[in-house]
């Protein structure tokens, strides 16, 4: 007879295998159940693709000329660049137009949204022309951040290259003036770096992939992020073989072309050197977020970096001077070191805060790479653990990030080649849903094992580019991945409704930029895609939940970037909003701060915070009822 001991010991595979099946059983939703409920959850949405005008007469390309060194990786080189930016830049007080860099063409372009029954006068689209400025044959813009950068009330635009510095097109205040249609001449082009001179660019070769505006020692005017990816060097100069290199880590690379801070004088913008903390300050910076966590309005920094060293930065600066501490999470032996906060050796690719579990703190999502089969590292979804903005402000303070990743519990772990992140509230229900870009390099033949081969190689190799694969012109990584839009559903995890909304088109995508662009209290979509056409989808969801909208500008009618404000929203759950100055990759949303309200009707209590050109601190309780409201900020705040 078998001894009942030795025969469990036997079974023992079994009986485990068994267990595991039934507790996932019960613990799994069914596929058709989840179907269904996304199904249900997708009503509460609907965006209409509408096509976005592009200037003609440009020779269009499909990838860009590089360094001899780079040409067997060509298309690699090429992967980046496609932004948009949406804002008022006509003042017609709506954020109906678009700031739009299309490697295509490699031109930044200002064009109208789409917008249907648009009342304002339509202008044509043009180029943002950087002549009589020095010009080159290796230049390529990446990005456009809108602002007012000389204070003067009307909507200036940042934009920022490979292969040159910064150029600030200055709006022509008198021009707008007239309402005369927006068009080339309605920009002066002005250097961010001072000292640049002659015909021809000679100046440093910058390769800048990110850039943010945000009045980082608390003086009361808006200073500047440059973060740069490649180090200066002759990246798209098809004419010289060498000068240049690649990361010197697939995980922590500290070669790259790090940051640059500006701080605003009034005699134009003076660059800080040494602002960044050892060891952060040559990233391969490909995004970057400023934004105020534990409310002495001085915004903390998040650097997303390529290959490791994304960082969180606690803001200690004071008027004239930038001072930033890295804070990381508290490390303990059951969280891979990856996935604690400051300690990542993922691919960091975009970020954005907002609320995301309605504890009324910010929590941060962190785009990485996150391909099944490809190279699967992990999105973070940041949450916030402190207790309040208090023990949020004593545990940064003391050098402690409290936040942990709880992507997988929310079903936002994986998604694809991830890149820019915007969230907002697009039902107004009072919730945040999360739009994400993915996909890298659209072709027909698979380069995913010779990337693969390459991660597992040795860290002395990867910074020569003679020793990567080929990734040419033809070449395919992750180039049938979509946008996500990531929707919470009952059971408190996010659903990714892509599909189901018409916005999973298989091409890499890159910026993705927010407004309400008509005005109607919903807010709109647009989505920049390498190598292909723009598209703005227009937010046409039949919601009934209300809304409030928050234009908040100084006495000049400047946006007040880092302005923030607070909602009493549906159940009583404190909503967050600031007024943000370029958080991300390639996309940048508008200046206006977006409530949903659900069901709300009555007046909402509303608490704003500011600082007004002095570096003031001020505050004032509202009573606001739903819909957009204008108000000017200075010692106090005014309805205008």
């Amino acid at each position: 007879m078998t001894h009942p001991i030795s025969w469990i010991r036997r079974q023992a595979p079994g009986i485990v295998a068994l267990t595991l099946m039934v507790s996932l059983f019960y613990a799994v939703k069914p596929a058709s159940q989840a179907v269904a409920d996304d199904a249900e959850l997708a009503r509460d949405f609907t965006f209409v693709p509408m096509s976005i005008a592009m200037p003609a007469g440009y020779r269009q390309q499909t990838v860009r000329k590089v360094n001899k060194a780079y040409k067997h990786i060509e298309g690699w080189i090429s992967s980046v660049g496609a932004g948009v930016a949406m804002n008022d830049i006509d003042a017609d007080g709506l954020p109906n137009d678009l700031c739009i860099t299309d490697p295509r063409i490699d031109q930044a372009v200002v064009t109208p949204a789409p917008v249907p029954g648009r009342k304002s006068q339509v202008y044509q689209p043009f180029v943002l022309d950087p002549a009589p400025l020095p010009k080159n044959e290796i230049t390529a813009p990446i990005g456009c951040v809108p602002g007012d950068f000389n204070e003067d009330g009307a909507t200036d635009l940042l934009v920022y290259y490979w292969g040159r510095t910064p150029v600030i097109f200055q709006a022509k205040k008198e021009a707008r003036a007239d309402k005369a249609p927006l068009g080339p001449d309605s920009f002066v082009p002005v250097e961010l770096v001072p000292g640049i001179g002659g015909a021809v660019y000679s100046g440093p070769l910058w390769n800048s992939d990110a850039a943010t505006v945000a009045d980082f020692d608390g003086d009361g005017h808006q200073d500047i992020y440059i973060g740069n990816y490649f180090p200066d060097s002759p990246v798209l100069d098809d004419t010289v073989d060498g000068g240049v290199t690649m990361n010197d880590s697939l995980s922590h690379a500290q070669n790259g072309g790090g940051g640059h801070f500006f701080r605003w004088t009034p005699k134009g913008f003076e660059e800080v050197p040494g602002v960044l903390p050892e060891g952060l300050s040559k990233g391969w910076t490909l995004a970057v977020s400023a934004t105020d966590l534990d409310g002495d309005l001085k915004p903390e920094l998040y650097l997303a970096h390529d290959f490791g060293t994304s960082a969180l930065l606690y803001n200690k600066s004071r008027p004239g001077k930038f001072e930033f501490a890295e804070v990381k999470a508290a490390h303990t032996g059951l969280t891979p070191k990856s996935k604690e906060m400051g300690r990542s050796s993922f691919k960091g690719m975009g970020v954005d805060f907002a609320d995301l579990d309605g504890d009324g703190l910010y929590d941060a999502f962190v785009s990485n790479i996150t391909t099944s089969f490809g190279i699967q590292e992990s999105n973070f979804a940041f949450i916030n653990s402190a207790r309040d903005q208090a023990d949020l402000k004593t545990r940064l303070g003391s050098g402690e990030a409290p936040f942990t990743d709880r992507s997988a519990p929310l079903n936002l772990a994986w998604s694809g080649w991830g890149w820019d992140v915007k969230t907002g509230d697009f039902d107004n229900d009072g919730t945040q849903e999360i739009t994400q870009a993915t996909g890298f390099l659209k072709g027909k033949r698979n380069r995913w094992p010779q990337l693969q081969e390459l991660a597992t190689a040795n860290d002395e190799l990867v910074k020569h580019p003679y020793f990567w694969p080929n990734v040419e012109e033809g070449d395919d990584l992750a180039g049938d991945q979509f946008l996500r839009f990531f929707a919470k559903n009952k059971d408190g995890a996010y659903s990714n409704l892509s599909k189901q909304l018409g916005l999973g088109v298989p091409v890499p995508t890159r910026g993705i930029a927010t407004g309400d662009a008509d005005g109607d209290g919903r807010l709109d979509l647009v989505v920049a895609r390498q190598w292909d056409a723009p598209v703005f989808y227009c937010n046409m969801s039949g919601s009934e939940g209300a809304f409030l909208g928050l234009r908040l500008t100084d006495e000049n009618g400047s946006p007040l970037i880092g302005a923030q404000a607070t909602a009493r929203g549906p159940g009583g759950k404190t909503l967050l909003g600031r007024v943000d100055g370029g958080s991300g990759h390639s996309g940048k949303r508008s200046h206006e701060i977006h409530f949903g309200l659900g069901s709300a009707a009555g007046p909402v209590p509303v608490h704003l915070s500011w600082r007004d050109r002095t570096g003031q601190v001020r505050t004032q309780d509202l009573q606001l009822t739903p819909g957009w409201h204008s108000l000017q900020l200075g010692a106090e705040a005014k309805e205008k």
